[in-house]
C-alpha cells in the first residue's frame, strides 16, 4: 500500500476514534479487539456471610451466565480507574481494593475472530457501600447487568472465568 494512501487511512481512522480513553466506537474496537489481546479488570468482590458478588451477562459474545464483575482498562487510564469505573457502572457501588492483583490470567479462544484474546487481571475488592438494589438479580430469570451474592460457586458461570471458580 502507497504510505499515502495508508496515511490517509489512518488519519480517518483517528479522527473517527475521536477521544480513545473514553472509550471507541464498537466497530472499530471490535477490529482492533483481531488484531491484540485486551487488558481488563475483574473485581472479586466477598462478603464471609453472603459470598461472592457475581454479575449476570447475557451477550453476543458469551451467551448467557455469571461473571466477576469487569471492564476492559481504557487508552492512558489505569487499573485502579478501571476498577472504580466498573463497580459504578456494574453495581452502581464504590469498591476499595487491593494494590495488585491476586490472579493474572490470559484466555485465548481460538475460535473467535473478535475478542479472543484476554490478559485478565483480577482484584480482591470490598464495597464500601450496598450495590444498587434496582440492580439486584430477581430469580429465576435474571436480566443483563443484574447482580447476586453467591455462596458457592454458580454452575452457569462463563466458561471465560472457570479459571476463577475456586475462588468464588
Amino acid at each position: 500500500m502507497e504510505p499515502e494512501r495508508r496515511n490517509a487511512i489512518f488519519a480517518e481512522i483517528d479522527a473517527w476514534a475521536r477521544s480513545p480513553e473514553n472509550g471507541l466506537p464498537f466497530e472499530l474496537f471490535a477490529f482492533l479487539s483481531r488484531l491484540m489481546p485486551l487488558v481488563n479488570v475483574d473485581l472479586l468482590i466477598r462478603d464471609e456471610r453472603l459470598g461472592t458478588l457475581l454479575t449476570w451477562r447475557h451477550d453476543e459474545t458469551y451467551g448467557p451466565g455469571w461473571h466477576v464483575p469487569g471492564g476492559i482498562i481504557r487508552f492512558k487510564e489505569s487499573a485502579a480507574a478501571r476498577i472504580r469505573e466498573t463497580a459504578r457502572r456494574e453495581l452502581d457501588a464504590e469498591v476499595e481494593f487491593d494494590p495488585e492483583p491476586i490472579r493474572i490470567h490470559e484466555a485465548i479462544d481460538s475460535r473467535r475472530r473478535e475478542r479472543g484474546h484476554f490478559v485478565s487481571l483480577l482484584y480482591r475488592c470490598r464495597l464500601t457501600g450496598p450495590p444498587a438494589e434496582r440492580l439486584r438479580c430477581a430469580l429465576p430469570n435474571p436480566k443483563a447487568g443484574a447482580w447476586a451474592w453467591h455462596r458457592e460457586c454458580p454452575a452457569n458461570l462463563i466458561p471465560e472465568q472457570e479459571s476463577y471458580r475456586e475462588l468464588i
